[in-house]
């Protein structure tokens, strides 16, 4: 048997069991995001000045949104809920080339490389995203 105890500050009366647990739910994703957000460097800063720390903080921040949108784009399996180290050693570490050819890109990647056919498919599903409207 599982018991579960849930702790709020919301008045009485303002909100169901169900209406609290989803707002518990989604917090606690957040929560997830901040925690692989430290991992890529978000938790630590490179200088005592204001200006690099701030330059390290937009770049923390963008490779952050890039990992989640990558996750929930592109990725598939157990690569869509990584945490970003795995995803550097699988993915962002591969021995692979982007190629033109043809007025088409080409991803050259080792055959030897384990996790290929997840990178491939990554490729794959990008450039089969439509392309923004300029």
């Amino acid at each position: 048997m599982r018991h579960q105890a849930l702790l709020t500050d919301t008045p009485c009366g303002q909100g169901s069991l169900q209406i609290l647990e989803v707002r518990h739910r989604a917090h606690a994703r957040i929560e997830d995001r901040i925690r692989c957000g430290k991992t890529t460097g978000f938790s630590r800063f490179p200088s005592r000045h204001f200006q690099i720390n701030a330059a390290w903080l937009e770049l923390s921040l963008a490779a952050i949104d890039l990992i989640a949108w990558t996750q929930t784009l592109l990725l598939d399996g157990e690569l869509a809920t990584a945490e970003p180290k795995k995803l550097r050693y699988r993915l962002l570490h591969a021995a692979a080339r982007i190629t033109r050819g043809a007025r088409r890109l080409h991803l050259r990647i080792a055959a030897t490389w384990p996790w290929r056919h997840d990178l491939t498919t990554a490729f794959t599903r990008l450039q089969t995203l439509p392309r923004p409207a300029t």
